[in-house]
Parts: C-alpha cells; sequence; structure tokens
C-alpha cells in the first residue's frame, strides 16, 4: 500500500503563499537549493500527516498534487498506464533522494509518485 508522503502546491507568489500558510497554520518552510520550491513542514518529527512543498504553477502544478510514496515506481507507472491514466513525467532522478514521476488520473488530477533511492542520480 502506497502512503501519501508529500503534496506540492502551486501559486504564482510562492513567497507570498509561504508567508500566508506560516501566517495562518504555523507551516515552516525553506527554500529548496537554488530553484523555486519551498519545502514545507507541516508538523513535529512523528506527528502523522505529510510535510509539502510551494513552487510556482507549471504544465505537472496546475493543481494541488499529492505524491505517494512506492517501492518501484516504474512498475507503479505501467499499472497508472494499464488502468487509462497519462504519463506526465516518467523517472527522473532527485540526486540523492529518489525517483519521481507524474501522471495524470481518469479524472484529470495530476498524482506524484516517489521511490526512495539515496543513490538516485549518482555518476558511474
Amino acid at each position: 500500500m502506497s502512503k501519501v508522503v508529500l503534496f506540492e502546491i502551486p501559486a504564482d507568489d510562492p513567497e507570498r503563499a509561504v508567508s500566508l500558510y506560516r501566517s495562518v497554520l504555523g507551516w515552516e518552510s525553506s527554500q529548496f537549493g537554488d530553484v523555486p520550491y519551498w519545502l514545507v513542514r507541516t508538523g513535529g518529527e512523528g506527528e502523522p500527516g505529510a510535510d509539502g512543498a510551494i513552487l510556482a504553477p507549471d504544465e505537472l502544478h496546475r493543481t494541488p498534487v499529492i505524491i505517494a510514496s512506492v517501492e518501484d515506481i516504474v512498475a507503479a507507472l505501467e499499472r497508472a498506464q494499464a488502468h487509462g491514466a497519462v504519463i506526465l513525467q516518467e523517472q527522473l532522478s532527485i540526486p540523492g533522494m529518489g525517483w519521481s514521476a507524474y501522471f495524470r488520473d481518469l479524472d484529470g488530477n495530476t498524482v506524484g509518485l516517489f521511490q526512495s533511492d539515496p543513490g538516485a542520480g549518482a555518476g558511474g
């Protein structure tokens, strides 16, 4: 069974959105590297629930996206496609963290997949 491990919220002005969610919900955030992607911590360590991110809208992020953890991202994409989903982004490495991919379900929702793999993107 796959668990939701992250959500992504698109915002025309991500820094404004970070401020709003910090003020309203107490979420803590920090920019991820040099990219316009802000990681959001929604609770304390060990508390139930998923953390997230705020980013500028793009082709994949027109509405909020949930991201589920999977053991085998390639197999999960194959199952999604077999059930009529459209693959929006094939497996892509997040160096040192794992693999991500996105598909659109039959109702037009974008769903992300994440496979943990600290060796992802390593050369050699």
